[in-house]
């Protein structure tokens, strides 16, 4: 066995080094990462990272293409040579979606980072898929634009991941998805070749929508090498809004005050008990003394005072006690949201990604205490509760007696509890994608038919499985 291994790996390993030979041969000045231990970083993304730094192996060959004609000739030889490649944007996803093996090459889109084109007058950027998130901002402030979507790591993540994994975010209350936001899309495909798809206009239906197609697609479909991204006018006010209730369960009752009110905040994100807990003993803060649930939302546009005004009255009448924040302390309370959980490093732990219609967020957090007591764990969620996205952390107490692995029960649980979510109508992924941690459970949602589709649209774009093998679906 263990020579059957070494054989495996050894002609792995001359099968990268010709590949590598061969792409700087054909393309001039291309760089190329040679697979060892300077390369371990690109062998997971955020969700892998721990266990992948921990053993201390080496990396794979990684490609850094600096323009799109480089992707199209390292994917265009990966697809002679039968090397399977890993698309890789800037590693911050949470489901395992860009981990990559010793005999596979990754292509890396983070030295793509050119803004192209900013049309004030069509309300589009042109971007390349290595663009940071809060950069492209940065960039559009002068034109008095931005770009809605913003997921919490906005900060550290690229367009092109957030692309691949339809990431969501905080304001998606308000303004979508990144689907929303995505007009047209300039994609390489398995084989090397490239195509566009989508429209520059804000209309188009000529032929199958690829871009919804494409968007989401967690890489195993093509490499986005451009993109086309909808713009919307900076707000000309923006207020944040807290409102404290006593219990996590009148909270979660509060939220439908929000919806039945004429207000549509840009984002509301709701606090369980122990998420609050959390945060004060991780950031110091005092948030407990307030209340035991919150609701934190921020309103913006035209009548700002209005809005705030209809609010407060919803919240009040619903048994919150609201506050109308300061501008300094609304940006605290964001950054809170935003990085202010601790990950508890003395228990073990399993972070989820559930959504569910938004008003059948009430009965996930009812059903915690049950699932509690059946499994010996503790369950928290902090939540996208203006679109019903649930981001909830199951802990467990270690014992002597664990060993070097986390007792199944801890498992169980997560599965329960997306079972849950699955018989309210919801799904096991709101945002991050299925990656590899969650084809378990995306097979308990999906339908054998459904399953069938997918992998027939792969097999018609992909007929060799070349493009990030064993992912998504």
């Amino acid at each position: 066995m263990t020579t059957q291994l070494t054989h495996d790996h050894t002609a792995a390993h001359h099968h990268i080094q010709d590949y590598i030979r061969e792409l700087t041969r054909r393309v001039e000045g291309i760089q190329v990462l040679e697979p060892g231990l300077g390369t371990t970083r690109y062998s997971h993304d955020a969700a892998t990272a721990k266990a992948v730094d921990a053993s201390g192996n080496p990396g794979p060959a990684v490609v850094l293409p600096a323009t799109p004609a480089e992707v199209q000739a390292a994917v265009k030889l990966a697809a002679e040579r039968g090397v399977t490649v890993v698309p890789r944007g800037a590693g911050t996803g949470l489901s395992g979606g860009a981990t990559a093996d010793l005999d596979q090459i990754v292509i890396s889109t983070e030295k793509l980072i050119r803004i192209i084109e900013v049309s004030p007058l069509d309300e589009v950027a042109v971007v390349e898929p290595g663009v940071i998130n809060a950069e492209l901002n940065k960039h559009l402030e002068p034109f008095g634009l931005f770009y809605a979507p913003d997921p919490a790591s906005f900060d550290i993540s690229s367009i092109g991941g957030n692309i691949a994994t339809n990431a969501g975010g905080l304001r998606c209350a308000k303004y979508g998805v990144t689907r929303e936001s995505v007009l047209s899309l300039d994609v390489v495909l398995p084989d090397g070749s490239l195509i566009s798809i989508g429209h520059r206009s804000i209309k188009g239906v000529t032929g199958l929508d690829l871009t919804s197609l494409f968007v989401g697609s967690e890489g195993i479909l093509g490499i986005v090498i451009r993109a086309t991204v909808r713009l919307r006018p900076i707000p000309v006010a923006r207020k944040t809004v807290t409102a404290f209730f006593n219990s996590t369960a009148e909270g979660a009752a509060g939220l439908a005050a929000i919806t039945l009110s004429p207000v549509r905040p840009a984002a509301i994100e709701f606090f369980d008990t122990p998420s609050l807990s959390n945060i004060d003993a991780h950031s110091g803060t005092a948030l407990r003394e307030r209340g035991a649930a919150l609701i934190l939302i921020e309103i913006d546009g035209y009548g700002i005072g209005d809005q705030a005004a209809d609010l407060a009255t919803a919240l009040t009448a619903a048994g919150g006690r609201v506050t109308v924040e300061s501008d300094n302390d609304a940006v605290r309370l964001w950054e809170l949201r935003r990085s202010g959980r601790g990950l508890p490093q003395d228990k073990w732990y399993i972070g989820e990604d559930i959504a569910v219609p938004k008003s059948q967020l009430p009965k996930v957090y009812a059903a915690f205490p049950a699932l509690e007591a059946r499994f010996g764990v503790e369950i928290s969620a902090v939540s996208h509760a203006g679109d019903g996205n649930l981001h909830p952390l199951i802990t467990k107490d270690k014992t002597p007696d664990d060993g070097a692995n986390p007792p199944a029960s801890l498992a169980e649980a997560a599965t329960e509890l997306v079972k849950v979510a699955l018989s309210l109508g919801g799904t096991v992924t709101g945002e991050h994608g299925v990656g590899t941690i969650k084809r378990d459970w995306a097979a308990l949602e999906l339908s054998e038919r459904s399953r069938e589709v997918q992998h027939s649209i792969k097999a018609a774009i992909d007929p060799k499985q070349l493009l990030n093998p064993g992912k998504a679906i």
